[in-house]
C-alpha cells in the first residue's frame, strides 16, 4: 500500500523582528497562504508586497494584545469594507475579550469601521487555556504562555493540525509549561527568540533555545521568530531556522 505523502506546511514571514528591532518589521507570518498568526501595523502593504491577496486569509490567530500583533486588524477590515469588498466569513482566534478589545481599537482608528452594514461576518473565538477548536478549517488549541508583563496579562500559543502534520507558534512568552506542551509531538516549532545574547525578562534568548532545542526530538524543526536587532549568532545546531522578513520556508 503507498502512503499518501504528507501535506506541505508553507510559513510566508511579513516580518521576523520584536517591537524594538530596528532592521526587522513586525513578526508575522501566513501558513499555506490562508491563516494569518498575529496582524502586525504592517500588514496589508506586506501582503501586498508577497502577492498575498487579503481575501485568501480566512483566519487570524492573534497571540496577545500589544500593538505589533494585532494593529494591522483596522487596517485589514478597512479593505474589506472598501477595496476588496469580502463577502466570506472572517475567523478571528484570540485571547479572552478578542472582540471586545479588537473592535474597540478598530472603531478608534476609523470611526464607525465595525458598526456599518458588513458585507461579510467577523467571527471572533475567544480561546481559553486548553481549549479546542476549529477555525476555517483548521483544528487548532490554545495553550497558555507566560510573558510575565502587566500589559499583556493573556498570552497564548497555538498548535494547529495541517493534515496530520502539527505546527506550534509561542507567540511571545518566557520559557514556560506552555513552551513545552507547544513543542511535544510538533513538526514545525515558530518559537520567540526576543535576544541574541542577553536574558530577556520577557521573552526567550537564543542561548535558551539553544540548550531547549536538546530536549526535543530532531524531527521538531525550530523557527525562530521575533527576533532582535543585529545578526543571528552562529546556527551550530540543526533543526533551527531562523526566520527573515519576506522569506517563505516549506518543511
Amino acid at each position: 500500500m503507498t502512503l499518501a505523502p504528507k501535506p506541505s506546511l508553507e510559513l510566508t514571514f511579513l516580518g521576523s523582528g520584536n517591537a524594538f528591532a530596528g532592521d526587522r518589521y513586525w513578526s508575522s507570518f501566513v501558513l499555506n497562504r490562508r491563516y494569518l498568526f498575529d496582524a502586525p501595523p504592517t500588514l496589508l502593504p506586506h501582503l501586498n508586497k508577497l502577492r498575498i491577496p487579503t481575501l485568501d486569509i480566512a483566519a487570524v490567530f492573534i497571540s496577545h494584545f500589544h500593538a505589533d500583533h494585532f494593529f494591522g486588524l483596522p487596517f485589514l477590515y478597512l479593505d474589506y469594507e472598501h477595496l476588496s469588498n469580502r463577502t466570506g466569513d472572517l475567523v478571528i482566534v484570540g485571547p479572552p475579550r478578542v472582540q471586545e478589545v479588537v473592535e474597540k481599537v478598530a472603531d478608534l482608528g476609523f470611526s464607525g469601521l465595525t458598526r456599518g452594514r458588513q458585507s461579510y461576518r467577523r467571527i471572533y473565538l475567544e480561546a481559553q487555556a486548553g481549549q479546542e477548536g476549529t477555525a476555517a478549517d483548521l483544528p487548532f488549541r490554545a495553550i497558555t504562555v507566560e510573558q510575565n508583563s502587566k500589559s499583556a496579562p493573556d498570552c497564548l500559543g497555538y498548535k494547529v493540525n495541517v493534515g496530520g502534520r502539527i505546527l506550534s507558534y509561542t507567540g511571545d512568552t518566557v520559557m514556560c509549561d506552555g513552551v513545552r506542551e507547544l513543542a511535544r509531538d510538533a513538526d514545525v516549532l515558530v518559537i520567540d527568540c526576543s535576544c541574541w545574547r542577553d536574558p530577556c525578562p520577557h521573552h526567550m534568548s537564543f542561548e535558551e533555545l539553544r540548550r531547549f532545542r536538546k530536549e526535543v526530538p530532531p524531527q521538531t524543526t525550530f523557527v525562530l521568530t521575533h527576533l532582535d536587532t543585529g545578526a543571528p549568532p552562529p546556527l551550530d545546531m540543526e533543526g533551527m531556522i531562523v526566520a527573515e522578513d519576506f522569506a517563505t520556508i516549506r518543511l
